[in-house]
């Protein structure tokens, strides 16, 4: 069987792609963008990889088009497919005939957290040997790579996404993914290109819940008010987590180290363990206590918990390290929320108290392009002591009513005594940093996507820097 991918190199295309590839099936797509990585792993892994777009390619007898959420009518390959009248689907929709039907669905969901979570999960029930199939939109350090395929398994692992599945599926991605056991991490006000409104993605989640069985389970952020409001409902037993005694399971006498976190942990205000987690950082310890419950939940020993919790490796753009260059360190993350930014800075500076810390931020999503967020855009940076933020990408496509002020958020950064800086692009952003750092400053520089090679351009003028810092 032949499964072509119309948009193939995208992460979750990608990832989607090599873990079919795993299960035995013959795989080919196509993309406009086929460039490295994704493109040398899927070529590794026997993929053909058509460059660009054209009917022509589809000549090869394909059984099964996967189309990408990116794609929409007027593509030259999706108009042949639905001419053809050739037989298509979402990704979503896919894992769920191929991969998730019939087994153990733990979903992790949540406008944040989402990845580390379901990596932290995949790897304690790998270290429990229960081998799940996963796919996750990161690489995750600990496997090398975002999926994995053990049709054998009874368990599947999956980052639910809220966003829309495809122009001819306007559902969320998750509500493909058939949880049993569901993990709903925090829910806010995002991707304001498909949401009008909070309500309409709780609606979104409510759904979501509604696909729980009985005999399934709901892990739930008891500390988030949105969370608590959508669960009331819920035929599935729903255990909540947080920080509150409040909550099933809470975690108190928390305490930070260098790069791990540790704390106690009740259920039901009776104690359980002492838990030690390589992660940093207040939300980091909610994404571990979910964890928790799910891997409990499925019978695994709190030794076994605390193997995986301290071989833990993290994923790639999660508060990463990348290195020192001229006595500055430079981190990158994916932060691209407000919500994010502000408990990313918090994390960074609980590990460095009384450090210079930069926050260089490109407001790329379609949400920070707008100004549903100008107050909390100004607000999120209470951690940094230097703001440089890039030139947002094509505000002229937004109504004036839309766009995010980008001069009114400097001032106010401004106005909190910290210094702030609105650059045109990473050259000039690297080239200020250079002229403005010294020995022993943090940088962290929080995008979602490539943000223009920043992180080169960082590396290559601090290093020339190293022989003159003040």
């Amino acid at each position: 069987m032949l499964i072509y991918f119309i948009g193939i190199c995208g992460t979750a295309m990608g990832n989607g792609a090599l873990l079919l590839r795993e299960m035995g099936y013959d795989v080919a797509g196509s993309d406009e963008n086929v460039y490295p990585p994704m493109s040398d792993l899927l070529i590794a892994s026997g993929i053909k990889i058509f460059s660009g777009y054209d009917p022509s390619h589809l000549n090869i007898k394909t059984d099964l088009v996967v189309i990408g959420n990116v794609l929409s009518r007027g593509n030259s390959e999706v108009e042949y497919v639905l001419s053809e009248k050739l037989k298509y689907t979402s990704l979503a929709e896919l894992l769920k005939n191929y991969v998730i039907q019939g087994k153990e669905s733990i979903v992790v969901s949540g406008t944040h957290g989402k990845t580390t979570t379901s990596a932290l999960a995949a790897w304690t029930f790998e270290s429990a040997g229960l081998e799940p199939n996963f796919l996750v939109g990161g690489v995750l350090e600990n496997f090398g790579r975002g999926y994995q395929a053990k049709p054998e398994s009874n368990y599947v692992i999956l980052e639910g996404d809220e966003y829309d599945t495809a122009f001819f599926d306007k559902r969320s991605k998750f509500l493909h993914y058939l949880p049993t056991t569901l993990i709903i991490n925090n829910i806010e006000f995002d991707h304001a290109d498909i949401f009008s409104s909070l309500d309409e993605i709780k609606l979104s989640f409510r759904r979501l819940i509604n696909l729980v069985p009985q005999n399934g389970t709901i892990i739930a952020n008891g500390d988030d008010a949105n969370v608590r409001d959508i669960i009331t409902k819920s035929l599935a037993p729903v255990e909540t987590f947080g920080l509150s005694p409040d909550c099933n399971w809470f975690a108190t006498n928390i305490s930070y180290k260098t790069s791990t976190s540790h704390f106690d942990l009740f259920h039901n205000g009776r104690f359980e363990a002492s838990i030690g987690v390589n992660l940093l950082g207040e939300f980091n310890i909610k994404n571990a206590l979910a964890v928790i419950i799910a891997a409990r939940h499925h019978g695994i020993s709190y030794e076994v918990i605390q193997q995986a919790f301290s071989t833990f490796k993290n994923v790639k753009r999660r508060l990463e390290f990348k290195g020192e260059f001229g006595g500055v360190k430079v981190y990158d993350d994916f932060a691209h929320h407000p919500t994010a930014i502000r408990e990313t800075l918090k994390a960074f500076r609980t590990k460095y108290p009384k450090e210079r810390i930069f926050a260089i931020f490109e407001p790329g999503s379609n949400t920070t392009r707008r100004n549903i967020f100008q107050k909390e855009l100004a607000e999120c940076f209470a951690d940094a002591d230097v703001v440089l933020i890039s030139q947002i990408a094509r505000l002229h496509l937004l109504s004036e009513s839309e766009r995010l002020d980008p001069k009114k958020v400097m001032a106010d950064i401004r106005g909190q005594g910290k210094e702030a800086f609105y650059l045109p692009d990473p050259e000039a952003i690297s080239s200020m940093v250079a002229k403005t750092a010294r020995k022993d400053d943090i940088i962290i520089v929080m995008s979602n996507g490539g943000f223009g090679g920043i992180h080169e351009l960082l590396k290559r003028k601090l290093s020339d820097k190293n022989n003159y810092f003040p």
